[in-house]
């Protein structure tokens, strides 16, 4: 009988992948032509080349407490669909008992006491369901892919927990940037300070060039203090990102493209299908859904179960297992539902509506990787151009401040003019990094709306394999 329950239809209706709501192309990119791996094919340290970023990320994977909390989500799946796989077979108890009672003169038929024992052993065949209309087939599917989702969902977790180091390791590489951009600028305002204090005394200037001299250094002073700031609260995300302690002193590298991030190919919306963990997920919660429509289906038809029991019983414990005392229990049993005031219209329907629910969520998940995709496709190309016109300021900005320089050092021109010209450049030196980090984010996002390195990342092992489905 389980050999042929095995083999019972199934009332879940036939799956069909829902198409892509999305254009067949990203605006503006020929990514299918675009040189270098899959983001999906390249693991994170072939991407992320800085080596203190690849400890962070090793550290973080090991210890993050939110990633552990995911692994151990898919372990919870793995336990639900074995309850539901073993709900397909018999479950098979061996028992025993022993009953020893008297019976009082005036309820004993032959008016004597009588003193009388009963002793079982044996093996007990709980209600066993056959599986007629897969039923109990299509609960365990439904685990099934639920537990590969809960996997796909761990496996979107370790990308989105590698991105979000790699983008707060950036910003703590730009905040060093800052922060010693603005302590050379001290540095010089206080030297200056120093100079003009010293004319001043000799009567060589004015007390409001020393004043505005003064009021530089002290805004460059409060940046600094607000870089600092920052950059310790940055500190704090990272340590928190990684799980423990981590050595975070300030580099002095630099911001450098080459020598942090690697490259890769865009693609097609069509490969997000199969390389974005999260959209995976999805289609298997929306599997899930359907195996679930197939269970309410069959509430409609009747129900087959067995109970059965095989074993010996005897008055006395010595003949307990003595010849002619084998005892046997066979009890099949069939329910059709008849009323139940709605329960199962109710049940199907509900199975119904979360199946165009998960295809919903299907469809919104596919949409927004598109649109995470375009949008890190449309950083890169003009945060390039940012960056080149940033550049192009910056020098504008510096031959500003020479030439301002020139006219103060001639006496054509106030040193107002000149202390305007470091402001603007110690403002645009600061937007330059900014724009920088910028940049480099946006390849961080690339890499992980791609589904970057999720081939690389072990998956659980289907539980589906190790026994019979």
């Amino acid at each position: 009988m389980a050999l042929a329950s095995s083999g019972c239809m199934s009332l879940a209706p036939p799956y069909e992948q829902p198409p892509m709501p999305v254009a067949p192309a990203y605006p503006g990119a020929d990514g299918a032509a675009a040189p270098g791996k899959s983001a999906a094919d390249t693991v994170w340290r072939d991407y992320f080349l800085d080596t203190r970023l690849q400890a962070l990320i090793a550290q973080a994977l090991d210890n993050n407490r939110d990633l552990r909390t995911a692994v151990l989500k898919v372990e919870e799946a793995r336990a639900l669909y074995g309850i539901r796989r073993a709900d397909q077979f018999p479950a098979i108890d061996a028992g025993a008992s022993a009953t020893r009672s008297r019976t009082p003169e005036d309820l004993s038929l032959t008016g004597q006491a009588r003193t009388a024992g009963q002793y079982q052993a044996g093996l007990n065949l709980t209600s066993w369901e056959i599986d007629f209309w897969g039923r109990v087939r299509n609960l365990k599917d439904a685990a099934l892919e639920s537990f590969l989702a809960s996997d796909s969902a761990r496996r979107a977790a370790t990308t989105g927990l590698i991105a979000q180091v790699a983008n707060d390791y950036l910003v703590l590489l730009e905040l060093d940037e800052r922060i010693a951009l603005t302590r050379q600028a001290i540095a010089a305002r206080d030297a200056t300070l120093g100079l003009f204090r010293r004319r001043y005394a000799a009567g060589a200037t004015s007390r409001l060039d020393v004043v505005q001299v003064e009021t530089l250094l002290t805004q460059a002073q409060a940046l600094g203090a607000e870089l600092e700031q920052a950059r310790a609260r940055q500190v704090h995300a990272l340590t928190l990102l990684a799980g423990g302690q981590v050595d975070l002193a300030a580099a002095g590298g630099g911001m450098d493209d080459d020598s942090l991030l690697g490259e890769v190919r865009a693609g097609l919306p069509s490969d997000l299908l199969v390389d974005r963990p999260d959209i995976i997920a999805a289609e298997q919660q929306l599997k899930a859904a359907n195996a679930n429509i197939g269970a309410a289906r069959a509430a409609f038809f009747p129900r087959v179960a067995l109970t059965g029991s095989l074993g010996s019983a005897s008055a006395e414990l010595g003949g307990l297992f003595g010849s002619g005392s084998g005892a046997w229990s066979f009890t099949p049993s069939i329910s059709l539902p008849i009323f139940d005031a709605g329960r199962n219209r109710a049940s199907l329907d509900l199975a119904q509506v979360r199946r165009e629910m998960a295809v919903v969520n299907y469809e919104r998940t596919i949409q927004t990787a598109f649109r995470e995709v375009s949008d890190a496709l449309a950083a890169r190309q003009w945060l390039d151009r940012q960056v080149r016109y940033q550049e192009a300021a910056l020098a504008a900005q510096a031959e500003r401040l020479r030439l301002a320089q020139l006219r103060y050092d001639s006496g054509a021109a106030a040193y107002l003019e000149v202390l305007d010209a470091q402001r603007d450049l110690l403002s645009a030196q600061q937007e330059l990094v900014q724009i920088r980090r910028a940049r480099l984010t946006s390849r961080v996002s690339l890499y992980a709306a791609l589904g970057g390195g999720a081939r690389g990342i072990a998956a659980a092992p289907d539980p589906a394999s190790t026994g019979s489905n």
